[in-house]
């Protein structure tokens, strides 16, 4: 696993929502590095892309929806961060919350399940999907996410997520504190 700046040299062997991704992260100026990977279904595999990313570490993301299935909502929280979700639904005013449907995620954000990333907002044109983020994750210098599929992983500036790429895809976040309750 090599650190790459920017996009792939190629479209070869790439998704079309993969070079979207990167299209869109271009088209607004924003910096970032990239590492190849194989799909990680291992807390080892993750460590290692970790590694290559240094000094910041992939964001946990969890889709999550209430009972109803009328609210969807992005989590991100450090990966190390245990999640209990009645912490969050006391922040949120959301009861009964449960992971979402991976048909919701493909539908609103067309990622499938292991792919979701922040990136994935892009996509969600009619304000699907409320963002939310842990305030421990607001206080590192860079975010990594997927651009959309698990065999890439993306260093990006925190700043630039929160004041380039989040006004242009029209999506707010709301700060939460996980991890108190114990």
């Amino acid at each position: 696993m090599e650190l790459q700046k920017g996009r792939p040299e190629t479209n070869e062997g790439r998704l079309e929502k993969e070079i979207r991704t990167y299209d869109f992260l271009d088209q607004l100026g924003i910096e970032y590095e990239r590492v190849d990977h194989e799909p990680a279904f291992t807390i080892e595999a993750c460590e290692e892309i970790d590694k290559a990313l240094a000094p910041t570490s992939i964001c946990k993301n969890l889709f999550l929806c209430n009972s109803q299935k009328t609210k969807f909502y992005m989590l991100l929280l450090p990966g190390d961060k245990k999640f209990k979700t009645k912490e969050l639904s006391h922040q949120i005013n959301s009861a009964r919350l449960s992971f979402g449907p991976g048909e919701y995620m493909e539908e609103y954000l067309d990622i499938t399940p292991g792919s979701l990333s922040i990136l994935g907002l892009m996509n969600d044109k009619e304000n699907n999907v409320q963002l939310l983020i842990d305030e421990d994750v607001l206080k590192n210098d860079y975010i990594g996410c997927h651009p959309c599929i698990n065999t890439s992983s993306l260093k990006i500036k925190t700043e630039d997520i929160l004041n380039k790429f989040l006004p242009e895809v029209h999506h707010e976040y709301i700060t939460v504190v996980l991890g108190k309750e114990e």
